[in-house]
């Protein structure tokens, strides 16, 4: 049975990769962090359990059970059985999720988000569930008390994408509603 995996961030927007079969999906009983580690100084998007919410996502298949090059993307990440979790169309049985291992996680430290990966985050949401979606991937994630690192001019993030100004109005918007 192939596997697949659950992207609640930059997997959400597909031109950051090109796994096949990738559909919406519901993760639930969980939300999205911000979080921080002595790895960097940029934090991480991560998930934690959280009961009676949940996020939206897209899971994709894992083609020959090949995890190298995204367990390589998501260094720092360890991979989890979230099968029973996820709520799909999707002929799939074995579906895992990243999350930062929470003994890895610091609660302060000198960390930023790049801005660069949150307009890549954002556009994913907004191509895949409207703006509604990207409005509730706002809603759905903790942790936006931490300072944002404008390198929209020299993207510092390996996977940037191109916004229309249309797509950075919606981020820069949302942004200042939560922080």
């Amino acid at each position: 049975m192939t596997p697949w995996f659950f992207g609640y961030g930059s997997l959400v927007n597909r031109a950051t990769h090109d796994y096949p079969q990738a559909q919406r999906a519901t993760l639930n009983g969980w939300r999205r962090a911000w979080v921080r580690t002595e790895r960097r100084d940029v934090v991480f998007l991560s998930v934690h359990e959280a009961p009676g919410h949940s996020i939206d996502g897209l899971i994709a298949s894992v083609p020959q059970a090949d995890w190298a090059a995204l367990d390589l993307r998501e260094t720092g990440y360890n991979r989890i059985d979230a099968t029973r979790a996820i709520t799909h169309d999707a002929n799939a049985t074995d579906i895992a999720v990243y999350q930062v291992p929470p003994e890895a996680q610091q609660p302060d430290g000198n960390h930023h988000i790049l801005l660069s990966y949150l307009d890549v985050v954002v556009q994913g949401f907004l191509r895949e569930f409207g703006q509604a979606g990207a409005e509730h991937f706002f809603a759905t994630t903790d942790g936006w008390d931490t300072a944002i690192h404008d390198d929209r001019g020299a993207p510092l993030y390996p996977r940037a994408q191109r916004l229309t100004a249309q797509e950075q109005a919606l981020t820069n918007r949302l942004l200042a509603q939560v922080q």
